[in-house]
């Protein structure tokens, strides 16, 4: 029998549900391990230093668990550490591994989205402080205008169960309009952070309907399905038992109810000290 070796999916919290659940539909044959860090959560507001730090403490326990493969499903530790985690740290550690996030994948094709050739980003504070959708866009698409929007209220009302109620529609409101008075040009809004797909029936009510909105799972879960394809070598070493494991830093029965809502089913957690 084959070891044990999972894709890892990583995030600060919750929101990383929202990507391996689009990733097991469209994978489901791999073995998939799930961290979310909810003890130190939410990584937007904290410091590149810090968000780098625990990143990558999660992603030496991902190594440690057999893991060759490892996807940062959250926008924050994408923005903030996985390029020194890639080029610095990888080599370290164990070259034949690899760490990949969520903004590359996004950033890729992001331009077939767009006839304005002007978007606009909803993110956390970290992200958009990063500028690295702006960054990363420039290379694929020149062309394109960027305009940015930190929404930090967003994930405490999703986190805290508050997406869908009346109280929810003020910040969502906020922030969208802030956004799109930046440019009458915008047709296309990416959600940049894998919390805001559970307010998309509250950002729906805000947004144009000529206005597209852009959701990341389905597109990092074909981003990793192409990866897979074309790096063998990697691909050869995931096992594939069709089974996925749930883990926490913080409490396993917070994480189970609140874990259900952004996966889509019941899910059962082992709570993990780092």
């Amino acid at each position: 029998m084959k070891e044990y070796q999972p894709i890892g999916v990583f995030d600060s919290g919750y929101g990383g549900l929202t990507v391996l659940k689009e990733i097991v539909a469209k994978l489901p044959e791999y073995d998939y391990l799930y961290l979310g860090d909810n003890a130190r959560a939410p990584y937007g507001p904290r410091s590149f230093e810090t968000v780098y730090q625990y990143t990558l403490e999660c992603v030496e326990w991902f190594f440690k668990q057999g893991c060759s493969l490892v996807v940062l499903a959250c926008n924050t530790a994408s923005a903030k550490a996985l390029r020194t985690i890639q080029q610095n740290d990888l080599p370290k550690l164990d070259g034949s591994k690899r760490v990949l996030g969520v903004i590359r994948p996004t950033t890729e094709i992001i331009g077939n989205f767009t006839k304005t050739n002007e978007i606009g980003i909803l993110g956390t504070n970290g992200t958009v402080q990063s500028n690295s959708y702006p960054i990363e866009i420039a290379k694929f698409y020149p062309d394109i205008k960027v305009h940015q929007e930190a929404a930090p209220t967003w994930v405490p009302l999703v986190e805290n169960n508050e997406y869908d109620t009346p109280g929810a529609d003020y910040f969502v409101e906020k922030h969208i309009r802030n956004l799109l008075a930046q440019s009458q040009n915008i047709d296309t809004i990416l959600l940049a952070c894998t919390h805001y797909p559970l307010l998309i029936d509250k950002i729906k009510k805000y947004v144009p309907e000529k206005l597209s909105i852009v959701s990341q799972g389905k597109i990092v879960a074909d981003s990793l399905s192409d990866y897979l394809e074309r790096h063998s070598e990697i691909e050869s070493k995931c096992s594939k038992g069709g089974k996925i494991s749930f883990y926490t830093t913080d409490s396993t029965q917070d994480f189970d109810n609140h874990a259900a809502v952004f996966f889509g089913k019941p899910v059962k957690s082992t709570h993990l000290h780092l």
